[in-house]
């Protein structure tokens, strides 16, 4: 820059000096080359020389190099071997770390597929989960994966269909089996009340001891074949109780619950039991046409209903959510007013009060067992009320067919007892007290005849069979004895004095045949304190309680009573119009026959011969039967004088007719 920016002239100057510089270089180069230039010509000199040693090298390197190259092709054939081995070997250790990555997918996917050659059904699920979320993610790129991918849905839904089928194939068995679970399960709960109840009679027997020796050895009698019975039982099914479990095998259910809730579906298979259940009841609960004729429906019915309820309360307790409470509840409330609604229906059909207590029985029965799994039955008690008065109502009609056998096939004639033991026997049947008779010896005659301890002993059984019905009903002593009391008086009041007024006017009963339903009445009216202590002591309840209801017997046989005598009052005003319908008076005769008509002599026999008869009676009723027949033989005799027809009279028919009338006074 300062060659430039000095005088005008610098760079000529500088170029000049440049010039001189350069020639000053050149001549030094030019005399270090004539220096070494000998030293060059030295060089050249011995690279001539070298050139043939230089050619010597050549051939003798590359005759080595033939000879290092035949020499070294096996050595690259085995390099090569090696190499590719090597190649091998890294593949194979590939190999090897992919398959150990592949075989734990392909032993679950073997293991998944030998669970469901089993029907291990829920183990597959949790197999298939384990591929989808642990093994499969690892080797998805493989395409062997994608295939059991694709497949695993597949499974699952062939998983849903087999467990779905073997869920129906378990509703059918259950419903097949209800009522043998059922029965199972009422003879159970019938075995823990009977040895109760059987010791529960024994103590009635203990109290009641002091009743007439008769009914001692009935009840005793029947008490022994009880306990015999319920000893018998409890030996009998001590060898083997079964349970619903002992008898359904309720793992599909079980199976079928835990698929469809690992699946996600649990709400689903939830909606399907349940409605397939109701489907289910609603048809445990159509009774058969028949089911009322005999006792084996009705078990049957109740049987399978049990069996129905039975499972579902076992599924309530060993499942979690499948079914409810609230579910069960509703369906038995369901299931009850059907029930109640059958019930009443079907007992109304039966005649048979044999058939109305065993069907009576089983609703105990099958109260009492499912009242034992928790379901309210207290609709089913008020329900046996009202069978209760179906059932008396079926026992008066039996009892109305007893006493009219019982009255068809009397003598109407008092009892005769030859010896000591026919006198026990009577009064063993009868509570009959006459110390007078008491005096008398043997032969002798009781007043009343055949029927009155017949009767007697019927109207005992009468509340006996009353009594069966009210037991087990879960009532008090009181109320027990009020409804022993309430029917015994409607056998009483309805049934007995219907059959009597019947007995009463049948046209074949006599004079006598009368005189003895009075003096039978009037026994069966004494008796009738004894029946009040019959019922006492069976009920364990005092007649002094207020509450107790007394027999309203004395009315009925009072009522009966005098029915009979305004029927002898009737018949012997009959007979004396049949006496006098036989007079052929000769109203023109000249004179009397000096004595009385044949007629009134035939009457006045006959009522004598009557009038025998009646001293057995209360004496007002044989006055009354006198004063009747007098006022009605003096009424006919003055209507023969009155009558219309008659137009004259002789004064030996007046004299005649005086002798008559003198004759009956």
């Amino acid at each position: 820059r300062s060659v430039y920016d000095d005088q005008p002239n610098a760079h000529q100057k500088f170029m000049e000096k440049l010039d001189a510089c350069i020639r000053n270089h050149d001549r030094e180069i030019e005399k270090m080359c004539n220096f070494h230039h000998q030293g060059f010509v030295d060089a050249i000199t011995e690279l001539l020389k070298v050139r043939a040693d230089a050619e010597k090298l050549k051939v003798q390197v590359t005759d080595t190099n033939r000879r290092l190259q035949d020499a070294g092709k096996e050595v690259i054939a085995q390099t090569e071997e090696i190499i590719r081995c090597r190649v091998q070997q890294r593949n194979i250790t590939t190999v090897v770390e992919k398959l150990q990555l592949c075989l734990p997918v392909l032993e679950m996917y073997s293991k998944l597929k030998e669970q469901m050659s089993v029907k291990r059904y829920y183990s597959a699920l949790k197999t298939m989960e384990q591929l989808e979320n642990l093994y499969l993610p690892r080797v998805s790129q493989y395409r062997f994966c994608q295939i059991m991918i694709e497949n695993l849905p597949k499974l699952r839904e062939e998983i849903k269909e087999i467990s779905m089928s073997d869920l129906k194939d378990f509703l059918e068995s259950i419903r097949k089996h209800s009522d043998r679970i059922g029965e199972t399960a009422m003879k159970q709960a019938q075995q823990q009340k009977t040895f109760s109840v059987a010791l529960q009679k024994q103590n009635n027997v203990n109290y009641g001891r002091n009743m007439h020796l008769g009914r001692n050895r009935i009840l005793e009698s029947k008490n022994e074949i009880t306990l015999k019975r319920t000893f018998e039982d409890e030996d009998e099914h001590e060898e083997e109780v079964l349970t619903a479990q002992d008898l359904v095998d309720f793992s599909p259910v079980y199976r079928c619950l835990h698929i469809y809730s690992v699946l996600g579906d649990g709400e689903i298979f939830e909606n399907y039991y349940r409605k397939q259940r109701r489907k289910q009841a609603r048809l445990v609960l159509q009774p058969q046409s028949s089911m009322h004729e005999t006792v084996e429906g009705y078990r049957r019915y109740f049987s399978q209903i049990v069996g129905f309820f039975v499972v579902e309360d076992h599924i309530l307790h060993v499942t979690q959510g499948l079914v409810t409470r609230t579910y069960t509840d509703e369906l038995w409330n369901m299931a009850l007013s059907k029930i109640i609604a059958v019930l009443r229906t079907h007992s109304s059909y039966c005649s048979d009060p044999d058939l109305v207590l065993e069907l009576k029985n089983l609703i105990v029965v099958f109260a009492d067992t499912l009242q034992g799994y928790g379901f309210p039955v207290n609709r089913l008690f008020d329900l046996l009320f009202e069978i209760r008065d179906q059932y008396n109502e079926t026992l008066l009609k039996k009892w109305s067919g007893l006493f009219r056998d019982i009255f068809e096939a009397d003598n109407y004639s008092p009892i005769p007892v030859a010896n000591e033991e026919e006198y026990r026997i009577v009064i063993s049947k009868f509570p009959f007290q006459d110390p007078e008779l008491d005096k008398q010896s043997f032969p002798k005659k009781l007043p009343m005849s055949q029927s009155v301890p017949q009767i007697y002993m019927q109207v005992k059984e009468f509340i006996y069979a009353s009594l069966k019905f009210s037991e087990s009903l879960h009532r008090s002593s009181t109320e027990i004895d009020d409804m022993l009391r309430k029917s015994t008086n409607l056998l009483l009041t309805r049934t007995l004095s219907s059959c009597l007024q019947n007995l009463i006017k049948k046209p074949h009963i006599g004079l006598t045949e009368l005189v003895q339903i009075i003096i039978n009445t009037t026994h069966l009216e004494q008796a009738c304190k004894y029946l009040e202590d019959f019922i006492s002591n069976i009920t364990n309840i005092s007649q002094l309680t207020v509450h107790t209801a007394r027999l309203y017997g004395l009315s009925t046989f009072k009522d009966a009573r005098h029915a009979a005598e305004g029927e002898i009052y009737t018949k012997l005003n009959q007979k004396i119009d049949e006496f006098i319908q036989i007079a052929d008076y000769d109203w023109t005769m000249s004179e009397s026959d000096g004595r009385a008509s044949g007629y009134l002599m035939d009457l006045i026999n006959f009522l004598r011969s009557t009038f025998q008869v009646f001293t057995h009676l209360p004496g007002k009723v044989a006055q009354t039967a006198c004063m009747s027949a007098c006022q009605h033989l003096s009424m006919s005799l003055m209507q023969m004088l009155l009558d219309s027809e008659l137009k004259q009279i002789s004064m030996g028919a007046i004299q005649q007719f005086n002798l008559d009338v003198i004759q009956c006074e």
